[in-house]
């Protein structure tokens, strides 16, 4: 029988800041960008521990921002509606349009075509082709709610998942403005959603505003696995892939981490800057992002002989 991973904790980076909606990491660059709701976006240096850039976007809160490193950009999404692109070296703007109705809630980056998906409270997604201007080649329609989150599937990238406060998940194709499928998912809305592959097997995870993350096969459309732990909403879920583990977030101001096999509960960390809002993890790294109420937190998670629960 296989012996759960045994995990440490080791706080790396920590930035006070107002509210910290995303994170993410850059693939080769020590840093990490952040999108407050303030309506700055800052990119902090966690080696030297100092501010890299900071642009102030709008007055509105910018909800989500992502590095686009292969064209040196970051790409932020905000309440007013706009898509704001700019240079992460000189924080020059690159493009700037309005893609929604209403509030942009998370952006979701292509990892191979020029594509960004943008998911928004006029409970539309929109698919943005930024070799054609910036030109929306589909709009996919089908959420009766908020939509909070998409993101592609690592094993067949012409597909994507999206989560909405309809409390339901929806599959769609990249050529089809129809839902492949729906699934209800949660009793209450669904804030955020990710994919993962264990085995070759592809699965689904989503956090919702009924305390719980829901474990989905995605073949067979099945719930297999219900995490309970948090006692508030769950407003991120990721997987890890090196690290085979499932990391949760949740305004209760807590962190938990899952083996990704057996779905234990390894870890309890508090943020110790309020409401926990993102996550963000580095490929090939053991390096993790969270973004708070009060700031960003990066923890570097290690495999380790000590005591499941860390408290810190």
């Amino acid at each position: 029988m296989e012996t759960p991973l045994e995990l440490q904790i080791e706080k790396e980076f920590i930035q006070k800041s107002d509210r910290v909606k995303s994170v993410d990491f850059h693939p080769t660059q020590p840093w990490v960008l952040a999108s407050l709701y303030s309506g700055t976006v800052c990119i902090w240096n966690y080696h030297s521990q100092t501010t890299e850039k900071s642009v102030k976007v709008t007055d509105s809160p910018v909800r989500t921002a992502k590095f686009v490193a292969r064209e040196h950009w970051i790409v932020c999404g905000s309440d007013d509606k706009f898509i704001r692109v700019f240079d992460y070296h000189t924080m020059a703007s690159v493009k700037e349009f309005e893609a929604h109705e209403d509030y942009i809630r998370s952006l979701a980056v292509h990892p191979t075509f020029p594509f960004v998906l943008t998911a928004s409270d006029d409970k539309l997604i929109k698919l943005w082709d930024w070799e054609k201007n910036w030109e929306c080649t589909q709009t996919f329609e089908g959420h009766s709610h908020y939509v909070m989150q998409s993101a592609f599937n690592p094993k067949d990238l012409n597909t994507f998942a999206s989560a909405s406060l309809d409390g339901t998940i929806q599959i769609w194709n990249m050529d089809s403005s129809a839902a492949k499928f729906t699934l209800d998912a949660h009793e209450k809305g669904i804030n955020c959603i990710d994919y993962f592959i264990t085995n070759d097997k592809v699965y689904l995870i989503t956090g919702s505003d009924d305390f719980t993350v829901k474990v989905w096969d995605y073949e067979t459309k099945t719930c297999v696995q219900i995490l309970e732990g948090h006692t508030n909403n769950v407003t991120a879920v990721c997987f890890h892939p090196e690290l085979g583990i499932i990391i949760t977030a949740s305004e209760d101001g807590t962190i938990l981490i899952w083996n990704a096999t057996t779905f234990r509960l390894q870890i309890t960390l508090s943020s110790g800057l309020g409401r926990v809002w993102s996550i963000g993890y580095k490929k090939g790294s053991n390096q993790v992002a969270f973004g708070c109420d009060n700031g960003t937190l990066i923890v570097k998670i290690g495999n380790s002989s000590g005591c499941d629960s860390v408290n810190c």
